[in-house]
């Protein structure tokens, strides 16, 4: 069993004179630019929070977006520091916020902006999980602290879930030894609150409803790990979600509520190796794993989802990081087509971070010297389905051509991607989440 006690959160303070509210900071000149990355506590450069190595630990993402779009936060680097930042995404041109406290932030910290435009930050020291909430007052970082957690069982490994929809609301996952343990860590009215104990080693974090209650984790026992879903409003009640095959690892990397979408990573179909697929939540139909996402030589990591796509999950637009020998590129698929598009990444790209809107734009945070806050935005073009873009930001406008490749030498097709067919009148998804059990998987390879 995962052991975690609860400390109560201190008083509020500030770190700065000023009213609370949401006064922004501009990025005055002479500022040193901010990096694109963060760092995870072990020194290795964070990755999408999506994908599983092969070593079975989660990758994270440098950038983190609320599921609205509104908010973005990293933590970024000025000189041998690091410090916050927020990002408002939802104005006219995208700005950056920075939120220094008294001293520099641990290359392990974690942020997540919220609803609000706060901003959720978790420290580690001394063996305690501290959170507190971050936000602007004049020139200073007023911060609202929250509580601790602290975990000593021996071995136990505390994260922060991917945001939860409705940006109220944020949650932790403390992995011990044999169980693994839910937290709501932000908007409860107490401090940090344990929700839901799970047998098992648990990873990964996917909302499956816009109430933020259905969370699908991947649970490892007995050597196998299968995807499961914990119900957060009936006490933690968990019940399987993926069951492809006896001996296979099955896990879920992402999901759009609206049209049921899932992207799945699973070695069902070629033991030993995971292939990356896909099935639709309620659905009858078995999980898919088209050939057209597998490129030589190269990861691919879905981390966005068109959403708002209802009952037609095949015309949903899905956003990869692409990582090949040359580096790291985006690739735009959907469902309904039989190939990858490969388009480059802007430069300064917050790899894996980005987000789709209903609308099929594709927007991408960027961060360089010349430009510290900056979103590429794509779009689908009329008719064929090819991506155009351009990038905004303070550092100003460039355009992009459609289509533009990866690098050269990366196989698994380019340019235009596949017109989506006229889809045939679509089954009503299942609200409920319900366990996708694979037929024989004979024919479940498409191209």
């Amino acid at each position: 069993m995962t052991a975690c006690a609860i400390e109560p959160a201190a008083a509020n303070e500030e770190n700065g004179d000023g009213e609370d509210g949401d006064g922004e900071i501009g990025n005055g000149d002479g500022e040193t630019p901010r990096t694109e990355r963060a760092l995870t506590e072990d020194g290795e450069t964070p990755r999408t929070g999506y994908a599983v190595t092969e070593d079975g630990s989660v990758p994270r993402t440098a950038c983190v977006i609320t599921v609205d779009g509104s908010y973005a936060a990293r933590l970024a680097r000025g000189g041998d520091s690091w410090f916050p930042e927020r990002w408002t995404l939802d104005g006219p041109e995208p700005y950056a916020v920075p939120l220094p406290g008294n001293q520099p932030e641990e290359p392990g910290t974690e942020v997540q902006p919220m609803g609000d435009g706060r901003v959720l930050i978790r420290r580690f020291a001394d063996g305690r999980h501290t959170f507190s909430l971050l936000y602007p007052t004049g020139p200073r970082t007023g911060e609202l602290p929250l509580g601790a957690i602290e975990c000593p069982e021996e071995g136990t490994v505390l994260r922060l879930l991917p945001p939860a929809p409705g940006g109220e609301k944020a949650y932790a996952l403390a992995v011990g030894p044999l169980s693994s343990a839910v937290w709501l860590v932000a908007g409860g009215a107490f401090g940090p609150e344990h929700l839901a104990q799970v047998p098992g080693r648990c990873s990964g974090g996917v909302w499956l409803d816009r109430a933020g209650r259905m969370l699908a984790l991947d649970r490892e026992t007995g050597g196998r790990t299968k995807a499961v879903v914990v119900d957060l409003e009936r006490g933690g009640e968990v019940s399987p979600l993926l069951q492809i095959a006896d001996g296979s690892d099955d896990r879920l990397l992402l999901a759009d509520p609206d049209s049921g979408l899932l992207l799945i990573s699973s070695d069902a179909p070629s033991p030993g190796r995971p292939r990356l697929g896909w099935g639709v939540l309620g659905s009858t139909l078995p999980v898919r794993f088209p050939e057209c996402l597998r490129v030589a030589d190269c990861t691919l990591t879905p981390f966005a989802i068109q959403p708002g796509q209802v009952l037609v999950p095949e015309s949903c637009g899905v956003a990869l990081r692409v990582d090949g020998p040359t580096g790291s590129w985006v690739g735009v698929w959907r469902p309904a087509a039989r190939q990858v598009q490969h388009l480059a990444a802007p430069e300064g790209w917050l790899a894996g971070a980005g987000l789709w809107t209903e609308d099929g734009e594709l927007l991408l945070p960027y961060a360089t010297a010349q430009a510290p806050c900056g979103v590429a935005r794509w779009t689908a073009a009329p008719g064929d389905g090819a991506l155009a873009g351009e990038a905004e930001g303070p550092g100003g406008t460039g355009a992009t051509g459609a289509g533009d490749a990866g690098p050269e030498g990366s196989e698994g097709g380019g340019g235009a991607a596949a017109r989506s067919p006229e889809p045939d009148p679509p089954e009503p998804v299942v609200a409920r989440p319900v366990p996708l059990q694979q037929a024989p998987l004979g024919n479940l390879v498409t191209k």
